[in-house]
């Protein structure tokens, strides 16, 4: 890692209301990735949904792909592959590839599948979801293991003699995680296998409350499977708007999240965001959305690490489209230029520096002035009435 601190980065799952050109918003999100690269953003994780409307990206493979050649520093990963729609050698053989083409900037985020309508077009029992997700990811950490060929059968998938056509470019493997949300399935996957957690729950009603249970949860179960936890692997997602002022960042976001919350949370996936007369209100109060200026998007990031009860990783901003691009592009910035130093240890040195200054100037510059005025002097010239010639005291 480059710095010190949290990282961040964004969960693009993504959000395009129906009506939006579906070929202008493929080609707008990998336009944010390059965005937040040049802004020093570590993580972007790209979704994987089939059904809806909203969530128009089907492979986030390719998207990855597309985005590392337009991209030098940023980590791409998938948020997440859906694993019960996919065969694990498969997975494991296109992250490998992945990992070699960006040179260790690759991602795999694991989940069972967000949408029922799209295990229901697979024709995949909804009941069966978590427990395909769990022997999926048992199969691809043994081939990223690289130790021995694997053998495996399952009710949906065989493995015989199976092995990668190459190890990962990244030692180990590149860095994986397990989304968790509102049940404990995706905090007992991670801790059996020692992976990282996508903790989308934290960006739900009741989410942050929650947090510092499910971490227990999770250590007490990696114990039992002889893994450890690591915190650093840990990410935290919420929604995020910033502006110069919290009166303008609502303004900003008011008329767009309405249109998100219930044009497609309670109108399509008829889920509980719209029994509420005030989400966006209800979730800054929470915690679970931070809205404002850069001093209270900071204030709302200390108190979600606090729920934690130890810190995280990283905290993921679920990339919406609340605002307009260029308010949305500008968020991104404020937040890289006045939030994000003041969690990574970069604002230190600068601030140490500047009060040395301060505090020794009498020192230090006055004897700079009187050596500027004996140039002038030395020269047979009169001294310029200038106020930055003036000697000054502290």
């Amino acid at each position: 890692m480059p710095h010190a601190g949290l990282r961040f980065g964004i969960f693009l799952a993504p959000f395009h209301r129906v009506g939006d050109n579906p070929t202008l918003a493929i080609h707008r999100d990998i336009e944010l990735i390059e965005h937040l690269d040049r802004l020093g953003y570590d993580e972007a994780w790209v979704g994987e949904h089939h059904s809806a409307g909203w969530e128009t990206i089907a492979s986030p493979e390719l998207i990855i792909a597309a985005a590392i050649e337009r991209t030098r520093h940023i980590r791409i990963g998938t948020g997440v592959t859906s694993l019960p729609y996919h065969h694990p050698l498969l997975v494991a053989q296109r992250f490998v590839q992945l990992d070699h083409m960006s040179r260790g900037r690759t991602m795999l985020g694991c989940g069972p599948g967000a949408l029922a309508s799209d295990a229901y077009m697979m024709g995949i029992p909804a009941e069966a979801q978590r427990k395909r997700m769990d022997e999926s990811l048992t199969a691809i950490m043994a081939l990223l293991a690289c130790e021995a060929p694997v053998t495996m059968e399952t009710e949906w998938f065989t493995l015989r003699d199976a092995r990668l056509h190459l190890a990962p470019y990244s030692f180990p493997h590149f860095p994986i995680a397990v989304a968790t949300s509102t049940t404990p399935s995706g905090v007992l996957a991670a801790a059996k296998h020692g992976v990282g957690m996508l903790s989308l729950g934290a960006g739900l009603p009741g989410g942050p409350q929650k947090l510092a249970e499910q971490w227990t949860l999770a250590e007490a179960e990696a114990a039992r499977n002889g893994k450890t936890m690591d915190r650093s692997d840990w990410r935290l997602v919420v929604n995020m708007h910033c502006a110069e002022s919290d009166e303008r960042a609502i303004g900003d976001v008011k008329r767009g999240e309405r249109m998100e919350t219930e044009g497609y949370f309670g109108e399509v996936l008829a889920r509980p965001p719209t029994r509420s007369e005030d989400p966006l209100g209800d979730g800054l109060r929470a915690g679970t959305t931070l809205v404002g200026s850069p001093d209270t998007v900071a204030q709302g990031i200390e108190r979600l690490l606090s729920f934690t009860e130890g810190g995280a990783g990283a905290v993921l901003f679920r990339a919406h489209e609340w605002a307009d691009r260029e308010a949305t592009w500008r968020s991104f910035e404020l937040f890289a230029r006045w939030v994000m130093p003041r969690f990574q240890g970069s604002l230190t040195m600068p601030q140490r520096s500047r009060d040395w200054c301060v505090e020794n100037r009498a020192g230090i510059f006055a004897p700079n002035m009187a050596a500027l005025h004996k140039a002038f002097t030395d020269a047979g010239q009169a001294v310029p009435e200038s106020p930055r010639l003036k000697i000054r005291e502290a």
